[in-house]
């Protein structure tokens, strides 16, 4: 399964750890200077929520935190019936 936002879309980002050393100029130094660049990924903070969706439907999404502080996300009302009622209405 991708790691994407059900709702912004947005996905794993590609960047980079970058190794300085050396003292800065402002502290007494002669400068920094970049001793290795190593490659990596950005990853989303996604998370599990059962939400309602615009057209009515209840269902588990794959949204990313951002995404629900913003209030893009309605959560889904909690259920009022127990497991056997259903059964013994039919």
């Amino acid at each position: 399964m991708a790691r994407i936002c059900e709702l912004t879309g947005k996905r794993p980002m590609k960047g980079s750890i970058i190794w300085r050393s050396g003292k800065s100029k402002k502290s007494g130094g002669i400068g920094t200077h970049i001793t290795a660049i190593t490659k990596r990924k950005f990853h989303v903070n996604l998370q599990r929520v059962k939400a309602k969706l615009p057209s009515g439907e209840v269902r588990y999404i794959r949204v990313a935190a951002s995404a629900i502080k913003n209030g893009l996300v309605t959560k889904a009302p909690k259920r009022t019936w127990k497991k056997g009622d259903e059964a013994k209405k039919a």
